[in-house]
This record gives C-alpha cells, structure tokens and sequence, in this order.
C-alpha cells in the first residue's frame, strides 16, 4: 500500500519544465486548449508550477486591467 504523500511527491517529479507550464497555464486562460492536448498534458504538469503560474497570471491580469482602467479615466474618454 503506498503512502498518503506518494502521489504529490510523484506528480512533483513531472518532466514538464516552468516555461511549458506557463505556456499551457497561459492558454488556458485564453480557453484555447483542445481536449487532446489538455489530456496529455495533465499527466505532464507538475502541480506546484501550475499553482505558481496559475497566481502569477492572476495578479498579471489584474495589474493589465487596473492600467487599463486608470489609462481610460485619465485620457477622458471615460467622461463622455
């Protein structure tokens, strides 16, 4: 029987490196993945990459967005 922390520590040796982990994160951001590659893919991915590229893309996102808002109300196109 193996142990409860054998599976992590497996999928924690996963040969996908960060940047093809930031890649595929990337496009799923964008909804773009086709099935097949997401399910190949998920026997690759090493979960604590996700989990990092996953936030890392998150706080991108919202730093993207509050520029573009602050750019829009400066420019005064938000005023009309």
């Amino acid at each position: 029987m193996s142990e409860p922390g054998d599976e992590l520590r497996e999928a924690v040796q996963r040969p996908m490196s960060f940047g093809q982990t930031l890649r595929a994160v990337a496009w799923s951001f964008f909804g773009v993945r086709s099935g097949q590659e997401h399910e190949r893919d998920m026997g690759r991915l090493n979960p604590v990459h996700v989990v990092v590229a996953g936030v890392a893309g998150a706080a991108l996102f919202v730093v993207a967005l509050t520029l573009l808002v602050r750019w829009v109300v400066n420019s005064g196109a938000a005023a009309n």
